[in-house]
């Protein structure tokens, strides 16, 4: 079996690679990734890229389509990753969230390759008052990365066949540790500011919805989705989380709380709700993939992110303004001339 997972030096891509290199140890694994985060490593035993059979430095927008010959199936992870970057960067995210991806989907259905796994987001539904959203919800994406993700599940429908199957895994908001650790995602952000603070503000009112998923369930989703068996639905657009990780924001907080003991969390009764805030039902994906469901607990991710924090002796209550931030990462490339302004390497 050969597998290509791009953008794999990010947050989620080692995890991956690990699960699949655990679940096929014989099987070609190669990376294709810009690298723009390659050296945001986190407290790593070794450089994860080992479990690699080739890693490959190219941007999705014109990496060669022979890449693709003879791979069985494709993992596409990369993306301008959060909301942040997707409003500094909105046309860049237009180009490589959306046109980038179908680029690579159409390489690969050229190429043969027989799976298409795309990662896309539960971002999609926006604002969603009343219950659960499920596939058939309207979605109500509110800023460039959502958009994007929803124009590119859109495409590959259009692409999907009997002989190139395209499972796009609507992925809850993404925790927990891993050798690329980013910041900047919501229970991540609580644990680090009650490590360097020992305090956590919301500055919002606390009370929008967010559905969670660790990184190590979202690569054994992905790992599912690899060899899934199309039956009738050679696309597959699907939630991908478990309906006991469906939190408000507030209830993170005090989870992190609870779980150092001496974190006050402070509340800010009078803020802006956050725009974005959806319950999310996962039946359908417990119903496909029963033996990938969510194994990770709340308490349990929150004590790895402390222990694992702890461990690089991370202390810094501002680093929102770190390279543990990826809008911080591509902005100092820009202001140190690595980058261009399209994001394309000098």
């Amino acid at each position: 079996m050969k597998i290509i997972i791009t953008g794999n030096l990010g947050y989620v891509g080692p995890v991956v690679v690990k699960q699949l290199r655990s679940t096929y140890p014989n099987a070609e694994l190669i990376g294709i990734d810009s690298g723009f985060f390659a050296h945001n490593l986190t407290d790593a035993a070794q450089f994860p890229e080992v479990r690699l059979n080739q890693q490959i430095f190219a941007d999705v927008r014109t990496v060669d389509g022979q890449v693709f010959n003879g791979a069985d199936a494709v993992v596409h992870l990369a993306a301008i990753s959060n909301d942040p970057m997707g409003n500094q960067f909105e046309q860049i995210t237009h180009e490589i969230n959306y046109l980038a991806s179908i680029r690579i989907a159409e390489l690969a259905k050229a190429a043969g390759v027989r799976h298409f796994v795309f990662a896309s987001s539960c971002s999609i539904y926006g604002f969603a008052e009343g219950g659960p959203r499920d596939e058939q919800s309207p979605v109500n994406p509110l800023t460039a990365y959502a958009k994007s993700k929803v124009q590119t599940e859109v495409a590959l429908q259009a692409l999907a066949d009997d002989r190139f199957v395209v499972t796009a895994l609507r992925f809850a908001t993404a925790c927990g540790m891993s050798p690329r650790l980013r910041l900047d995602l919501v229970l991540n952000d609580f644990v680090a500011s009650a490590v360097a603070t020992q305090s956590i503000t919301i500055l919002s009112d606390g009370t929008p919805w967010r559905p969670l998923i660790a990184v190590s369930d979202m690569a054994r989703a992905i790992e599912w989705a690899v060899t899934r068996v199309p039956g009738n639905t050679p696309f597959l657009a699907i939630n991908a989380g478990s309906d006991t990780w469906n939190y408000q924001v507030k209830e993170l907080a005090q989870a992190v709380s609870a779980v150092f003991g001496q974190v006050e969390v402070n509340i800010n009764p009078t803020g802006q709700p956050d725009k974005r805030s959806y319950k999310v039902s996962f039946d359908l994906f417990k119903s496909l993939a029963p033996n990938h469901q969510p194994v990770a607990t709340l308490d349990g991710e929150i004590r790895a992110l402390k222990t694992g924090l702890e461990t690089i002796s991370f202390n810094n209550p501002n680093f929102r303004n770190s390279s543990f931030m990826r809008l911080k990462v591509l902005t100092a490339h820009l202001d140190n001339g690595l980058l261009q302004k399209e994001l394309k390497w000098n």
